[in-house]
């Protein structure tokens, strides 16, 4: 195998801006593209590779014929032909709803899926840009229920204005939403089980109120309330840890032109999601692939080992993996 490329999916939603489209070079632009998935194995959904000997094949093929040598052993035997995690870019012109995710034994007992554990970087934020994560004073189910009979539920959120570079982990249970006018990489659990708590009184497209999960979200929400919600990392250094949790690591990694990088990793797939600039990637099995910003990549098992970053302009792109 070799450094794989894939088709991205994009998503029209009514919330979409006009980000997408121009951030990955995708000609002819379109506009309400909320989402783009980089690299996905959610059935309906599975990406398709686009370079190489293999374009054409499936993520789905890929597992089911290269199993370990794809995904590493460790991987293999913990998610068999699952892939672990959804990659994806996600535009917001306007705020999504409030939402929460169950974890791995509530969706496996009512959806029969992993659960949804994620995390956020800000690619790029308007003035003023926002998010929501977290809640800023102590709430029960009891008064989650009654404060969206009363239309109070929002004061109970925390509200955080956003920059580029800003990190978000959102394990499975927090109460979250991405505001207007940000730009996010989003990594995540191979999941698309969301419940929607919230969705400021709006209506569709056919004037009906949005279906909200109550109930269910009743369950999988985390009351407590913690002292920081953002992801503090180091300031500086050409590679700095963001997350490291039992679904994913992921580290931001920065290259100045003319310079060689080199990272090691010992039987798991890992990924390249390029924020910025231009680069040539070069595996341990010799194969080499140009990433440029907008672009992801995923280096198979089999081939990963030590590889090589060789920046041909300056370039910022996050790493992730499964440890």
């Amino acid at each position: 195998m070799y450094p794989l490329k894939f088709e991205p999916l994009l998503k029209s939603v009514l919330w979409g801006g006009d980000a997408i489209c121009p951030f990955k070079n995708i000609h002819p632009q379109q506009s309400g593209i909320g989402e783009s998935w980089e690299i996905s194995g959610v059935p309906g959904d599975v990406s398709i590779v686009s370079n190489g000997d293999l374009k054409g094949k499936s993520l789905a093929e890929l597992l089911e014929t290269g199993g370990e040598r794809l995904v590493g052993k460790p991987v293999f035997e913990r998610f068999g032909t699952t892939f672990p995690l959804l990659i994806k870019f996600i535009d917001a012109r306007q705020a999504l709803s409030i939402q929460v995710h169950p974890d791995d034994a509530l969706a496996g007992k009512r959806h029969h899926s992993f659960g949804k554990t994620e995390m956020w970087y800000v690619v790029k934020a308007a003035k003023d840009a926002f998010l929501y994560s977290g809640f800023q004073k102590e709430m029960d189910a009891e008064t989650y229920v009654q404060s969206l009979k009363d239309d109070s539920f929002m004061q109970y959120l925390q509200r955080h204005t956003v920059r580029a570079g800003d990190v978000f982990f959102l394990p499975a249970g927090r109460v979250h939403a991405i505001g207007a006018g940000c730009f996010i990489a989003e990594i995540q659990q191979t999941s698309n089980i969301t419940y929607r708590i919230y969705d400021y009184n709006r209506t569709d497209a056919n004037g009906n109120p949005r279906e909200l999960h109550t109930e269910l979200a009743k369950d999988a929400i985390d009351y407590r309330v913690y002292p920081n919600y953002k992801t503090d990392y180091a300031s500086s250094g050409e590679n700095r840890e963001l997350v490291r949790c039992p679904y994913f690591t992921t580290y931001l990694i920065e290259g100045k032109k003319g310079t060689l990088l080199h990272r090691q990793h010992r039987d798991t797939f890992v990924i390249y999601i390029c924020l910025s600039g231009k680069l040539k990637l070069t595996d341990a099995g010799n194969h080499s692939i140009e990433l440029r910003q907008g672009e992801t990549v995923l280096v198979p098992a089999e081939t990963g080992g030590r590889i090589a970053l060789q920046p041909e302009e300056d370039c910022r792109l996050l790493e992730t993996y499964i440890s």
